[in-house]
């Protein structure tokens, strides 16, 4: 399970460090990168990634609104080799995607990597703030 969050940048060159705590439980030299909600980008385990293909598999097609999510995640998604160092390489469209200039703010969030700019996670419409009570109200509706 990932977990924890880091500070971190990315280079002229587009590369990123994934910090070594997380890339250890990625089990293996590749990664998947793609977009995630709120205007992140997610890194998922090869294996964690094909769990997630399995459950998108699941979702009718006749769900217009899922169906373009599905198109957006796997379609902006690339598999990545981390480098000697554990670079990976993030692409133009998914900087843009993500508004990544330079600071990053990179968290671990149970099955997945998260990857924020830090003026995006900063920003007044994601402050990163949590509702306490919107968020025990919505955990409520899931048995929590």
């Amino acid at each position: 399970m990932f977990m924890g969050t880091y500070n971190n940048s990315i280079d002229a060159k587009n590369r990123m460090i994934v910090p070594s705590k997380l890339r250890a439980q990625l089990k293996g030299d590749k990664c998947v990168i793609t977009i995630g909600m709120d205007r992140c980008l997610c890194i998922y385990s090869m294996e964690d990634w094909e769990r997630l293909a399995q459950k998108f598999m699941e979702i009718p097609e006749s769900d217009l609104e899922a169906r373009k999510y599905v198109r957006a995640v796997f379609s902006n998604a690339q598999e990545y080799e981390f480098d000697s160092q554990g670079r990976i390489i993030i692409p133009d469209n998914l900087k843009e995607y993500a508004g990544i200039k330079k600071e990053l703010v990179t968290m671990g969030v149970m099955t997945k990597i998260e990857v924020w700019s830090k003026e995006v996670l900063n920003s007044p419409e994601n402050n990163g703030k949590i509702d306490a009570v919107a968020g025990a109200e919505a955990l409520l509706r899931y048995g929590f």
